[in-house]
Parts: structure tokens; sequence; C-alpha cells
């Protein structure tokens, strides 16, 4: 299931905007999302090769941070997971985004794209087989994350949307442009800065009305920027 949502991101970026040290919209929108996926954890559950569901204790968000690695083909897309994001800070997860861009080599999926990475991509069929072999291991799926939250924002000043396929993650959140629109506000009309959001959700996990329910607690816990104000 894709559900396509505009949030007004107004007071979230006001308040990015006079911290005193930057801190990275990407972390907000992570802690935002994991703290909703700790309340509500069957979201980001799924189902064994038996069927079972299978729920996790804490929620490690996979995000994609780009790095210059020396490939000939320019940055590359690094694939890392935030470990216990539902209990960390804006702050914490930015520096943590930031060490990881500066040099990739401190994770180990940096060190492997530095030692595999251009001969692995050019292998046919070898991520379909990749994420065949992991979908059967509780083990392997929770080293890889349980949350995906990977950003577009190259739409460049205008907003959008991304719908990608499910791999591993059973709830996978897409983070678009951020434009200025017209919204009521006590019963004014403002302009108002909105964040696009693509949220895709594993039907064979969870139903219409609790994903409707993550989605509503997921708007209020940005729209309040709630994870920010915990940090001031």
């Amino acid at each position: 299931m894709h559900s396509l949502v505009e949030l007004d991101v107004t007071s979230a970026r006001k308040l990015l905007a006079a911290s005193d040290r930057p801190v990275s919209f990407t972390a907000f929108v992570v802690a935002s999302v994991a703290r909703v996926a700790a309340a509500r954890p069957d979201v980001h559950a799924y189902r064994d090769w038996r069927g079972r569901l299978v729920r996790h204790r804490h929620v490690d968000v996979t995000t994609l941070v780009e790095v210059e690695v020396e490939t000939g083909q320019g940055p590359f897309a690094l694939v890392h997971v935030l470990r216990d994001a539902d209990v960390r800070g804006v702050r914490d997860l930015t520096d943590e985004l930031r060490a990881v861009k500066a040099d990739h080599a401190t994770t180990g999926t940096g060190r492997m794209l530095d030692r595999y990475g251009t001969t692995l991509t050019r292998v046919p069929g070898l991520s379909s087989a990749m994420y065949a072999v992991l979908a059967r291991s509780v083990r392997l799926r929770q080293r890889t994350g349980t949350v995906a939250v990977t950003a577009v924002g190259m739409f460049g000043a205008g907003g959008g949307f991304g719908i990608a396929p499910l791999t591993l993650m059973p709830l996978q959140v897409v983070v678009g442009g951020v434009t200025e629109k017209p919204r009521v506000v006590e019963e004014r009309i403002e302009a108002r800065e909105v964040l696009d959001l693509t949220v895709t959700f594993d039907h064979n996990v969870i139903d219409g009305a609790p994903a409707a329910r993550f989605m509503a607690d997921l708007r209020h816990v940005v729209e309040n920027a709630e994870v920010l104000r915990e940090d001031a």
C-alpha cells in the first residue's frame, strides 16, 4: 500500500534554522518515523517463511548516504543502518550520518563498497539473489534494518513523490521536496512549507486501518516537530 501525503513542516524548519548547531532534516524525518513505528510495532513487523509474524524490539532505520569512492562513476549511495533510531535524538543521528559521509570506511558496508563495489554492481541478478537469501533469515533481516527512509529531494525547487517497491523492510518512507503552499491555519490561509512524503506498507503484514492510524500519528509528530523539541 502506498500513501502519498503532504505534511506541514514550517515549525520544524524554523526550529532547525534556529538551532545553534545545524542538524539534518533527514535525521529529523528518521527520528520522527522511528518514534511512531516504535509506538505501532506492527507496521515494521514481517512474516517469516512459515508465515509467522516477527516483531522487532527497536527500530533500525536503513538510509542512504552519498559518499565519494574511487570508482570513476561519481558519488555512490551507501546503505547505512541507524541503530535504535526510536530512542535517539536528532543531533545524535545527525552526527552519525555526517561521520559516515566524512569517512565511509568506518562502517562495514563502506569497507565492502571500497573492496567490491564496482565488481558487484556488474553481476546480473545479484541484488535479487541477495534479497532472497536475506529474506529467509531473522538475524540478517535485523542486521539490514527494519524501516527504510530514503530522500529524493533532487526534484529541485519543486516537490514530488517517489513510489518504490519494497525490498526487505516492510515499511518504507520516501522523502520528497519541500515547497511553499497555501494552508488553512486557525481559519486563516497562510503560506506554509509543505513536505511531500510517500509511505509504503507491506499489505501482507498490515491492513488499511492500522496503516491509517500510523499515518495520523506520523502527521502529528512531524507537524509538531516533537523530536526537535525533545532535543531542545
